[in-house]
């Protein structure tokens, strides 16, 4: 695990970038290895990926922090990133690889209400994907949508967007 995030700080390729995220991704799925990954600071390098302007590498990201985001102590190092893993989600072309794996990632930060201050801004998006997107979208959206209205502080925040 040491040396995939440091092989994802020292290269610029995107196939080997793609290859360790997906690595990371499916290690994550073993809780012994999110605390190593978060750790060795890979919490860190990996949400450094989101800023690539390539789709693919920008999804394998995502995913990667989305399986490390089943650990709570993962979660307050994530929190950092969800603004812009809001603005990948309302940036992404509607019904993308990338927006989907936004979507799960905030999905699992939304379970308890720590971090829904974070999305306010980004609801009249949910709203908007929630009416244009696919089956697909429209699924992962209501999951956010549900998980934010458990909250009575967000009920507010859910009722004002012009839909």
């Amino acid at each position: 695990l040491q040396k995939l995030i440091h092989l994802l700080k020292a290269t610029d390729d995107p196939l080997i970038q793609e290859q360790a995220l997906i690595t990371l991704s499916n290690s994550a799925a073993f809780s012994v290895n999110q605390d190593i990954i978060r750790n060795l600071d890979g919490l860190s390098v990996i949400g450094g990926m989101l800023s690539n302007c390539l789709p693919k590498v920008k999804e394998k990201a995502l995913n990667a922090l989305n399986n490390l985001s089943m650990n709570i102590k993962n979660q307050e190092e994530i929190q950092i990133f969800i603004t812009q893993v809001c603005r990948t989600v309302e940036s992404a072309p509607l019904n993308s690889d990338v927006q989907l794996a936004g979507l799960r990632l905030l999905t699992n930060m939304s379970v308890t209400s720590d971090y829904h201050q974070k999305m306010i801004n980004s609801i009249p998006c949910f709203l908007h994907l929630l009416s244009e997107g696919t089956e697909r979208t429209q699924i992962q959206v209501l999951k956010v949508l549900v998980n934010l209205s458990a909250n009575p502080a967000m009920t507010r925040h859910l009722l004002r967007p012009q839909v």
